[in-house]
């Protein structure tokens, strides 16, 4: 039997389905929907993880204009009391994952031409209104014949949404469905280009003229990465319900859970390994482990591991994140790189955008899918931690960004390291070490972060710790070898006008405290001081067991 073709980069529920394309059955978000019934509800999950295919599978399921029955055969809804519902209500979606631009107009210019979209797909509806005679009929043909000119001012563009929805509520008698996908992307873009204060007002009419008040709708749903809240847009909707990845509500929807990882790689002749479970898996969602359905699809149809998610598109709030980081966030992200989990306290309530803290940023990560929660111990923190290895290249990349670090260097300096080659080694370091001065005034204890977010290229090689304690201290940077062969290293960092000093008092720091207890075979302990784009090392080896 012909294996079905993968739908990679096809987010369209009913193109899928009728290509027969191999999909995987999320049909009980749909009844998820139903039965909470919410009036305004917020469903926030990371880029890729399945949110435009969902809510295009319940616009195809709820929609009054299609007919969808043959699209849904099989399926788990089918099943169920809701197969009834199919195709019986107006539906008005939007998506909005491709509503980035440069300027504010031309920004509300995309928002308009999706909305337009919709406006033409019920043309029918909006004819009816011109036979007519009443106030409120002339009124509504009047709006969207505004909204639908060339030179629709924003104005009209923020009643658009909502008018529509009276529209349909007349023309059909049933109050209609609301979709709106990714509906955070266009305010982020208007911070990431910084014309965010222009149009604060338009997002705040746009999504609260649809949704506040509106006694034409029945329900509406929305996805994002994470809550806004600055321009008031949720405090304009009536009692609206946000479902985060610490809520069991919608927890299965968004991603593929172990079953559905291994029935997918097996029909494409691949195993469920460990390798591809350090690679994809370590989501939590609402209690449900989950893979990533983008790397595990490309995986699928391309047969050799990848970082696959990481690689669709630049994330402007993480780098900003990560480079304006206060020294309290770099010591939990200094656990968080070795692998290890760490408690940090956090808000998913609001944008890393508009409130710049430790509190939003740890909140943004979690929302984006570059931190997942193994624990919530309480109502202001959660134990996170890094899920899996394609996250962790990411943030290795992240931060040689930052640093200014070219990743060629960065190989080669640790070959050097690897193989007890310390000249070289340092001269490589001191290379970088000047190429990255403007990230290293900008932070006190920058050479350590420096060289821990190198490090992260060993990972596999070697286990990496920082500030762990061991002998009778704690040890800036150990590497701890996992191959044989291979030596393990311990840093010590210093930082004053005196190199020569300093870092053999950073040796000695090393040797008298005995941060090498506990590891065997050969030991290089090396001393670092740093001024500026100065640096001296000084180191020895050991042996030990």
């Amino acid at each position: 039997m012909a294996r079905k073709k993968l739908p990679v980069g096809i987010d369209d529920f009913s193109e899928i389905r009728r290509k027969n394309f191999y999909f995987v059955d999320k049909s009980r978000m749909i009844q998820e929907f139903l039965e909470m019934g919410d009036k305004v509800a917020l469903v926030t999950r990371p880029r890729r993880f399945g949110k435009t295919l969902n809510m295009s599978m319940i616009r195809e399921f709820l929609d009054i204009t299609k007919d969808s029955r043959e699209l849904f055969e099989g399926l788990a809804i089918m099943d169920t009391e809701y197969a009834a519902s199919i195709n019986s209500r107006p539906v008005v979606f939007l998506t909005f994952k491709n509503c980035r631009a440069c300027t504010p107009s031309d920004l509300v210019e995309t928002i308009k031409r999706e909305i337009c979209g919709e406006y033409i797909r019920y043309e029918q509806a909006i004819r009816a209104l011109e036979k007519e005679d009443s106030y409120e009929a002339k009124m509504m043909l009047e709006m969207a014949g505004a909204i639908m000119a060339p030179a629709a001012p924003p104005v009209k563009v923020e009643a658009a949404v909502g008018v529509l929805l009276r529209i349909l509520k007349k023309y059909y008698g049933i109050s209609p469905v609301l979709l709106i996908d990714e509906y955070d992307q266009p305010v982020m873009s208007s911070y990431e280009y910084g014309y965010h204060d222009q149009l604060g007002t338009f997002f705040t009419n746009l999504y609260g003229m649809a949704m506040k008040g509106n006694d034409a709708l029945d329900q509406a749903l929305l996805t994002g990465v994470q809550r806004v809240v600055k321009e008031s847009i949720f405090s304009q909707f009536n009692n609206p319900k946000v479902y985060t990845v610490f809520n069991r509500q919608y927890a299965s929807c968004f991603g593929l859970t172990q079953e559905e990882t291994q029935d997918l790689l097996e029909a494409y002749g691949l195993e469920l390994n460990e390798a591809v479970r350090r690679k994809y898996d370590g989501y939590q969602m609402g209690g449900v482990e989950v893979y990533n359905p983008w790397s595990v699809l490309n995986y699928a149809d391309n047969g050799f591991l990848d970082n696959y998610w990481v690689n669709t598109s630049a994330n402007f709030l993480i780098r900003k994140g990560l480079k304006d980081a206060t020294r309290d966030f770099w010591k939990d992200f200094d656990i968080l790189v070795t692998g290890e989990p760490v408690r940090v306290w956090l808000t998913l309530d609001t944008s890393y955008a508009e409130r710049d803290s430790d509190y939003s940023l740890w909140g943004l990560f979690v929302n984006a899918g570059y931190l997942t929660v193994t624990e919530r111990t309480d109502a202001d923190s959660a134990v996170v931690k890094i899920p899996n290895e394609e996250v962790m290249a990411e943030f290795r990349n992240i931060v040689s960004e930052i640093s200014g670090i070219n990743n060629q260097n960065l190989n080669r300096m640790f070959d050097c390291l690897m193989k007890k080659d310390m000249e070289r080694f340092f001269s490589l370091y001191e290379e970088l070490v000047i190429s990255c001065t403007s990230y290293m005034d900008a932070k006190e204890n920058a050479y350590h972060m420096l060289f821990l977010g190198m490090c992260m290229t060993l990972r596999g090689s070697y286990k990496v710790t920082s500030n762990i304690e061991a002998g009778y201290g704690r040890s800036d940077i150990t590497l701890e070898s996992k191959m044989a062969g291979y030596p393990s290293i311990i840093v010590e960092f210093k930082q004053g006008k005196n190199l020569e000093k300093l870092k053999a008092q950073a040796l000695k720091q090393i040797l008298d405290n005995r941060y090498y207890a506990g590891l065997c075979g050969n030991i290089i302990c090396v001393g670092m001081a740093h001024d500026g784009k100065r640096c001296s090392m000084v180191y020895e080896t050991i042996s030990t067991c």
